[in-house]
């Protein structure tokens, strides 16, 4: 199998050629000029966009020229395709793309669980988690890897429960427990986290602490955020109040 050249964001910025070595990016604005090229998936974007990113402060007399040079550099590093385009600049990577592949893989684990196939689906989901090599864009400007970070940081947590949903659904309880367990320390506002470890907690036979994680997600909602738990956390403490009471 033939390999492509590879572009990751999920973590430091880095690409890597199809025969295995790294390809030179320089400093941190022309890192930060291949971020924003290869986030807008093929479009154009206008020069304004690109200088407000690399200068964030003062900007210099002979910026036109200068952004001009970064992409003159960065078009002969890389083996992809950058062209003027526009008033901007488009990138045609011609390769894999990190963040692209983990939301293929995500959509295909979602297609899986509601299909029914929990095996396949956590084994998507787990190659998906696996694409992640640490903070997103870690090496760019603040104000491009600031305005991402939240949104892809979504995206991870979401596929991370999707993951802990299919194990428990395939009977993989010893992994999905102290998963659940460590999402809910991480982030105990994510009411799903919280009803994925009830439910994981009661499919292990732990129906009386799957009640007691109910209570201390019931009360944390209530001390931060002021709020009652929604729909689908009260659905979740039925689930497992049924075989409590026998019903």
């Amino acid at each position: 199998m033939t390999r492509e050249t590879e572009f990751r964001i999920l973590g430091p910025l880095t690409v890597c050629r199809a025969d295995g070595r790294p390809v030179v990016l320089g400093g941190r604005k022309p890192r930060t000029l291949l971020a924003v090229l290869l986030l807008a998936r093929g479009r154009v974007v206008p020069d304004e966009r690109l200088i407000s990113l690399l200068w964030e402060d003062v900007r210099p007399a002979t910026v036109d020229a200068q952004l001009c040079t970064y992409a003159s550099r960065l078009r002969r590093a890389l083996p992809a395709r950058l062209v003027r385009a526009g008033g901007g600049y488009l990138l045609e990577p011609g390769g894999t793309v990190d963040a692209e592949e983990f939301e293929r893989l995500a959509s295909a684990g979602d297609a899986a669980l509601r299909a029914g196939d929990a095996v396949q689906a956590a084994r998507l989901f787990r190659v998906a988690l696996g694409l992640w090599r640490g903070p997103v864009l870690a090496d760019v400007a603040e104000s491009l890897r600031s305005g991402e970070e939240a949104r892809f940081e979504e995206l991870r947590l979401a596929v991370l429960e999707g993951r802990i949903e299919a194990d428990v659904a395939a009977g993989d309880h010893l992994s999905a427990v102290p998963d659940a367990t460590g999402l809910v320390h991480d982030h105990p506002l994510r009411e799903r986290a919280w009803a994925l470890l009830m439910t994981a907690l009661c499919a292990s036979g732990r129906p009386a602490e799957a009640v007691a994680a109910y209570h201390r997600a019931r009360r944390i909602l209530d001390e931060r955020l002021g709020i009652a738990p929604g729909p689908a956390l009260c659905a979740a403490y039925e689930r497992v109040l049924q075989p409590i009471s026998g019903g």
